[in-house]
């Protein structure tokens, strides 16, 4: 397609850190078409985060209305779409795409299709396996004729968010550690005398240690064992953000400690580097974009040990989120990887 289509509708409901990914393909697709007005249709939570985003109309859907919620959304569709970018393959996202009018369905390739993906797309994406998940968003936008060789966020922070932020601490130009510590996939989380013992060591190289997450009890039981077991003191703002506000925060860090989970990727999108804690996942796959240096990498050990083979010979993608599977990530690692961040700012 060598020209602006005249309507065009994403489709992409969840997580945080998979509606942020799909961000740099709206700016794509923008700076090819600056013309062009786009649709997505999201979940509440996306909305939260990306509400203001220039050029977008959004719609939300909630899952819990069913059935009835599709056939709203329906009602609220502006006519048929020239392209429909379906960018879930989940079955109730599936479901949902066939609510939306359009002449071209672009789904995902056959590799990654799954729960009736296919019946509700007639044209896919390339198949590159071993791509990171960025990448096979931005790939979206190949069948329109386009490619994505620029990875641009631009998130739509407003200036009382970062007013907020700012306010948090002192602008002393003392390196800032963020601890954002709960993934929603709970077996992705690591332990909090680890995390403690990691916050101590950066606490002790003079750095201040700041803890952030949301409202659930998870989150603040996780945040109260991290205070019990440090020496050092620490700034809990757990539970006192919004979505619009958490992006403004982890930029003001010099760095982000977190499992695989959305501030991982919504760090990274703010230009903060991130020391991500991975064994449930593939870090090349679904780490933090820009820096993935940062990361520590038990994977290929998860693999072998709940697999029974290296990662080299699992499906591309593939999640190993067993019980205790974090143990495989040690203080020594989160301490190294704190440590290979210092040295590259000395650099």
């Amino acid at each position: 397609m060598s020209t602006i289509p005249p309507s065009l509708c994403l489709l992409r409901l969840s997580a945080l850190g998979d509606v942020t990914h799909v961000v740099p393909l709206v700016r794509t697709l923008q700076r090819h078409w600056p013309q062009l007005h786009l649709h997505w249709v999201i979940d509440k939570g996306g909305f939260k985060l990306l509400e203001g985003l220039e050029g977008v109309t959004f719609h939300t859907y909630d899952k819990k209305t069913g059935l009835a919620g599709m056939r709203a959304l329906r009602g609220e569709m502006p006519g048929r779409f020239d392209a429909l970018l379906q960018m879930q393959v989940a079955l109730r996202a599936n479901l949902l795409s066939a609510f939306i009018p359009a002449r071209r369905r672009i789904g995902y390739d056959r590799s990654r299709s799954k729960d009736l993906h296919g019946l509700v797309i007639n044209e896919r994406i390339p198949d590159r396996p071993g791509i990171h998940v960025l990448d096979a968003m931005g790939s979206f936008c190949e069948p329109l004729g386009l490619k994505q060789t620029q990875v641009v966020w631009d998130l739509p922070v407003p200036a009382d968010a970062h007013a907020w932020a700012a306010a948090q601490w002192p602008a002393d130009g003392r390196r800032t550690l963020v601890i954002s510590p709960c993934s929603s996939h709970v077996r992705r989380n690591w332990f909090a005398d680890r995390y403690a013992a990691v916050a101590d060591h950066a606490a002790a190289q003079g750095w201040r240690v700041v803890l952030c997450g949301g409202r659930s009890d998870l989150e603040r039981k996780t945040a109260d064992a991290i205070i019990a077991a440090m020496q050092a003191p620490v700034l809990d703002l757990v539970g006192k953000d919004t979505l619009k506000q958490l992006p403004a925060l982890l930029a003001r860090a010099d760095l982000v400690m977190t499992p695989d989970s959305g501030p991982m990727h919504i760090a990274n999108a703010m230009g903060t580097a991130v020391l991500g804690l991975h064994a449930a996942s593939n870090p090349r796959r679904s780490g933090p974009y820009s820096t993935v240096r940062y990361c520590v990498d038990r994977y290929d050990d998860a693999a072998r040990r709940y697999k029974g083979k290296p990662a080299a010979e699992l499906k591309w993608g593939t999640k190993i989120e067993h019980d205790g599977v974090m143990e495989l990530v040690t203080v020594d690692d989160g301490i190294a990887a704190f440590e290979r961040f210092r040295d590259d700012l000395a650099d």
